[in-house]
């Protein structure tokens, strides 16, 4: 008899089922050694987008992932494989957005609480421009006029 308290705990449904183990390509193909030159065999282990195929897509084992990961980047590098492979989707006809683009309408805001009306924008008054800068004297008589480039001047009376 159980004794009190305990209560029959129920198994996850998926825990008796036993996933097969993928067998690596690596493995069928009795590869020895993973060459970076062989694009055709690297490309079975990346993704359409160009992205390296996890262990568990790929059946691998740690050392053969890393020895085709290694490939694969000195591939890439090496220009004969791409670091990534632009994919564009067709999108279907959207609907009618009126004049605002991809914002939509705000319609009606409502009542603007006690902030009241802001009336039209001023425009701020702008800064005046800077006309002229005054000439600097340097202790070897060279004056340097700040509205040419560069406009040296030297006096002779010293």
């Amino acid at each position: 008899m159980k004794a009190q308290g305990q209560q029959r705990r129920s198994k996850p449904k998926d825990a008796g089922r036993r996933v097969k183990k993928k067998v690596s390509v690596l493995a069928a193909e009795r590869v020895e050694y993973v060459d970076y030159k062989d694009v055709n065999l690297l490309r079975r282990f990346m993704s359409d987008r160009a992205k390296i195929r996890a262990r568990r897509v790929s059946g691998n084992d740690s050392q053969q992932q890393r020895e085709v990961a290694r490939a694969i980047k000195n591939a890439r590098e090496m220009a004969l494989l791409p670091y990534t492979s632009r994919v564009t989707t067709q999108r279907g006809p959207r609907a009618d957005r009126g004049d605002r683009g991809d914002r939509g309408d705000r319609g009606d805001r409502g009542d603007r609480g006690d902030r009241g009306d802001r009336g039209p924008r001023s425009e701020a008054p702008l800064a005046e421009p800077v006309e002229a800068v005054e000439e600097i004297e340097h202790a070897d008589d060279v004056v340097v006029d700040a509205d040419v480039d560069v406009d040296v001047d030297v006096d002779e009376e010293a």
